[in-house]
C-alpha cells in the first residue's frame, strides 16, 4: 500500500470518527430515545461487544424507529429467545437488536464500498452486496456465539455445583438455602451458572414461584443437560423424593456425560489430525526418502 493509499485511507477514517462524534453529540440531548428504546426505560448495561456500543447512538439515531415497524410476531419472538439464550437481555433488546441489523446491513456494504473504491480492492458489486449481507447478521452470529461460550461454563461448573448442592442439603439446608450459599461462595468469580442461580433467586423474591424460577432459568440456558436437571428437581419437590439423592444422581450422571464429550472429542481430534498429515508432513517424508533417489536417476541418465 503506498503512502498516498495510506493517507486516503487515514482520511476516510477521520471523516468516519467525525460522523460518529457528531451523531453521538445529537444523542446526547435526546434521552427520550433511550427509553423508548428500552421497556423499562432503564438504561443498559454496557455491552461486552465494541461494535454493539459504537453503532448504538447511530442505532438510535437512524434505525430505532424502522426497528419498531417490523411487527412479525414469530421474527421477534426469535430475536426475543437469541437474546435470552446470549444472556443479553441487560444488555440489548429487541427493539434494538433489529435497529442495529437494520443499521449494519446499510453501513457494512457502504464500507465496503468505498474502502473498494478508495483502495481498488478489485471487489465486484455482487461480492460488495453480497458481503454486506453478514453485517446484517452480525448480531445473530453474536447472540449465538455468547450462547456457545456460556454453555461451556455452564458444563465445566455444573458437576461441582451439584456436589455441593448435595453437600449443603445434607448438612441441613433446603435446596434454595444450598443455593445462596454457593451463589455467596463463588460471588468473585466469574461463572455463567451462579450468575443465573442469582437470577432464579431474585425471582423467588420478587414473587415467582420455585418451579415458574427454575423453568425460567432453563429457557435463558437452552441447554439439555438442564433441562433434564431442573426437570428431576422439580419431580423430586412434587413427589417428596429425597433432593439430596437426586442431586447424588445427577451429579453421577453429568460426570458421566462429560467423559464421554471428552472420549467422543478425542475420537474426533484423531480424524481431524489426519488432515495436517496428509496435506504436510507425508509430502515432507515422501521427498527425503525419494529425493535423494529421484535426483540420483536424473544425474545418473545426465552421465549416461
Amino acid at each position: 500500500m503506498g503512502s498516498a493509499e495510506m493517507m486516503l485511507f487515514a482520511g476516510l477514517v477521520l471523516a468516519g470518527s467525525s460522523v460518529y462524534l457528531f451523531v453521538s453529540a445529537l444523542m446526547a440531548g435526546k434521552p427520550g430515545e433511550s427509553q423508548l428504546s428500552w421497556a423499562s426505560g432503564n438504561e443498559p448495561v454496557k455491552s461486552k461487544n465494541a461494535v454493539i456500543n459504537i453503532c448504538r447512538p447511530m442505532v438510535h439515531q437512524f434505525t430505532l424507529q424502522h426497528a419498531a415497524k417490523v411487527k412479525s410476531q414469530k421474527y421477534r419472538k426469535k430475536i426475543r429467545n437469541l437474546i435470552k439464550t446470549g444472556g443479553l437481555e441487560s444488555e440489548i433488546n429487541e427493539d434494538e437488536f433489529i435497529g442495529l441489523q437494520l443499521f449494519l446491513g446499510v453501513a457494512f456494504p457502504i464500507f465496503l464500498a468505498i474502502m473498494n473504491f478508495s483502495l481498488d480492492l478489485g471487489l465486484s458489486l455482487p461480492m460488495v452486496i453480497g458481503l454486506g449481507f453478514v453485517g446484517f447478521f452480525m448480531p445473530q452470529m453474536h447472540c449465538k456465539g455468547t450462547k456457545k461460550n456460556r454453555e461451556l461454563s455452564v458444563r465445566a461448573d455444573m458437576p461441582f455445583f451439584i456436589d455441593l448442592l448435595a453437600l449443603s442439603v445434607e448438612a441441613g439446608l433446603d435446596f434454595f438455602g444450598a443455593i445462596q450459599k454457593i451463589v455467596d461462595k463463588v460471588a468473585d468469580k466469574d461463572s455463567v451458572l451462579a450468575e443465573e442461580f442469582k437470577v432464579v433467586l431474585k425471582d423467588i423474591k420478587i414473587g415467582s414461584s420455585k418451579t415458574e424460577a427454575l423453568k425460567e432459568m432453563a429457557a435463558r440456558l437452552d441447554m439439555p443437560e438442564i433441562t433434564s436437571f431442573v426437570a428431576v428437581l422439580i419431580d423430586a419437590e412434587a413427589s417428596g423424593t429425597s433432593i439430596s439423592q437426586v442431586l447424588k444422581d445427577q451429579s453421577v450422571q453429568m460426570r458421566l456425560e462429560r467423559f464421554l464429550r471428552a472420549e467422543k472429542a478425542g475420537a474426533q481430534a484423531s480424524q481431524l489430525i489426519m488432515i495436517p498429515l496428509m496435506l504436510f508432513i507425508l509430502p515432507a517424508v515422501f521427498i527425503m526418502v525419494f529425493g535423494p533417489i529421484a535426483v540420483k536417476m536424473m544425474y545418473g541418465g545426465g552421465a549416461g
